[in-house]
């Protein structure tokens, strides 16, 4: 099975034609869609301006849609670099008490639902790059927030019925992005919900519930 990095040499490719390029930048994202697959998909295809079903599309607007996906992906796999070192010499020290980063990070490795979007045509308008440094600079400075660590937003809903999500969680009502539960207040999560405060500590994870 391709990598990315072949995958991504198939896009460049000028010998294939525009589907079969079109085919292997679907497969990049694959290995690496920070949104999810299809959300990912729709963000690529409208900052490039490729219409999303469009089978023969133009070479130039795919590798527009490839840069962009690039760059987000050197950057997180920079980030994920950074993160194994740290947790190797935490480690080394004695700290094994899991954090909401650790937690988040479990759950993003491999680079696929970094930062996933309640539905596929709703998600940041961004770079996906500016995207992801934004979550992860919030999620490293360990300090709980009352609004989005994308868009600033402060207005949540808890969902269930998030469409091709990993989990459901607290859906941002500006960019549609679904927030990690840990990186936000208890006063924030409780009004995302309808329940009452207990019923809202009782999804928050043990150590933000703390």
């Amino acid at each position: 099975m391709a990598g990315f990095r072949a995958l991504a040499e198939q896009v460049r490719n000028p010998r294939l034609v525009a589907a079969q390029r079109r085919t292997a930048l679907r497969k990049c994202l694959e290995r690496f869609a920070p949104y999810g697959h299809r959300a990912t998909w729709h963000h690529l295809c409208t900052r490039a301006g490729i219409t999303p079903q469009d089978r023969d599309p133009d070479p130039e607007r795919l590798m527009a849609a490839l840069a962009e996906l690039e760059e987000a992906r050197t950057l997180w796999l920079a980030y994920e670099a950074q993160f194994a070192t740290r947790r190797r010499r935490e480690k080394h020290d004695g700290i094994r008490q899991p954090s909401a980063i650790d937690d988040w990070h479990r759950r993003t490795w491999g680079g696929c639902d970094i930062v996933p979007c309640a539905a596929p045509h709703r998600h940041p308008a961004a770079r996906l790059a500016v995207v992801l440094h934004s979550m992860i600079t919030a999620m490293e400075s360990g300090r709980p927030r009352r609004n989005c660590p994308v868009c600033g937003g402060s207005r949540f809903n808890w969902r269930t019925d998030t469409t091709g999500c990993p989990e459901a969680g607290p859906v941002c009502g500006g960019c549609g992005v679904v927030a990690p539960a840990g990186i936000l207040t208890r006063e924030a999560l409780t009004a995302a919900g309808p329940g009452d405060d207990a019923a809202a500590a009782g999804r928050l994870p043990a150590y933000a519930a703390a």
